[in-house]
C-alpha cells in the first residue's frame, strides 16, 4: 500500500496463516544470512514474502523507521532488502522517507540484493531518479486488476493475469531499469534494475487475514474512483491467489538466483 490510500495501522494480526511468525530458522540453527526488512506501521508485517524468506534459511532484521526505529548505517551484515508499502507518499518530506531513500541508493549501488513493494517500489524509482505521482485521472487501484508480462518478464518467469494493489500513485520507470509488467491504469507494474534489483507496485505479499485487516480499516477508501468493493477483493483472492503465490515461489528464487544471499 502506498501514498494515503492505505488504511491507518493497515497490516496483518500476530499469528496470521502467512505473516512471517510462522515456520522459520530452526532454533540453534545459524541463518543462511540475514535480511533487511523495513515496515511502515505498527501492526504491518512482511507477509509472505517474509515467511517465505525464512523457509529458505533466511533471518528478518525487522526495522520501523517510521516509528524511530534506526535504519542500519551500513548493510554489511545483511544480504538483502525489502522496503514494504505505507500510508505515506514516496514525495512526503519525511526524515525517514529519505534515510530510506539513502538506504535504497546504497543497495542498489553495490548490488545488494533489493525489493521494494508498492511504496517501497516507488522509494526505488525515486531513489533512481525518476518521478512519483498519482493517475492524471484521479483513480486508483484498490483489489485486484490485470497485469500483463513484457517479453522482458515472460522471458523471467510467468506471471499471474492479476494481482493486489492499494495505491493512488504510480512511478516512472526509472532510466537504465527494465519494465517487466504492465498494467492498464498505471502502466508500470514492475521492473528490474540491474540483476537484483526489482520494484513491484503490487502486493503479492498479502494473506487473506491481512486482506481483512486492510479492507476493515481502509473500508472508507473502497469508495475512491477507480477502488474496487471490498467482496470482490475475497472474491479475486478466491480465483487468483493461487496464481500469485506459485509466482511469488518462482520470482523469489528467480532473485536469489540471480545474486545468491550469503
Amino acid at each position: 500500500m502506498s501514498n494515503r490510500s492505505r488504511p491507518d495501522s493497515a497490516g496483518s494480526p500476530r499469528g496470521s496463516d502467512e505473516a512471517a511468525q510462522g515456520p522459520g530458522v530452526s532454533a540453534g540453527t545459524a541463518p543462511v544470512g540475514t535480511v533487511l526488512v523495513v515496515l511502515h506501521q505498527a501492526r504491518s508485517t512482511p507477509g509472505r514474502i517474509g515467511a517465505r524468506l525464512q523457509r529458505r534459511g533466511y533471518g528478518l532484521d525487522v526495522r520501523r523507521p517510521a516509528l524511530g526505529e534506526d535504519l542500519p548505517q551500513t548493510l554489511d551484515g545483511h544480504c538483502g532488502v525489502v522496503v514494504f508499502g505505507g500510508p505515506m507518499s514516496a514525495n512526503d518530506p519525511h526524515p525517514f522517507l529519505r534515510e530510506e531513500t539513502v538506504l535504497l541508493e546504497r543497495a542498489l549501488a553495490r548490488s545488494v540484493p533489493t525489493l521494494g513493494v508498492c511504496l517501497g517500489a516507488q522509494l526505488m524509482a525515486r531513489a533512481l531518479g525518476a518521478r512519483v505521482d498519482g493517475h492524471r485521472e484521479g483513480v486508483c487501484e484498490i483489489g485486484y486488476y490485470p497485469l500483463e508480462a513484457t517479453p522482458a518478464g515472460a522471458a523471467l518467469l510467468p506471471w499471474p493475469d492479476h494481482v493486489y494493489h492499494w495505491h493512488s500513485e504510480g512511478f516512472d520507470l526509472p532510466e537504465g531499469a527494465e519494465l517487466l509488467a504492465t498494467g492498464r491504469t498505471f502502466p508500470h507494474q514492475a521492473f528490474r534494475y540491474g540483476m537484483n534489483g526489482y520494484g513491484l507496485q503490487f502486493h503479492p505479499e498479502v494473506t487473506r487475514e491481512m486482506m481483512a485487516a486492510w479492507t476493515e480499516r481502509g473500508a472508507h477508501r473502497l469508495t475512491h474512483p477507480g477502488a474496487q468493493p471490498a467482496e470482490a477483493h475475497f472474491s479475486g483472492f478466491d480465483r487468483h491467489d493461487g496464481a500469485v503465490c506459485r509466482w511469488l515461489d518462482a520470482f523469489l528464487d528467480a532473485w536469489l538466483a540471480a545474486a545468491p544471499l550469503k
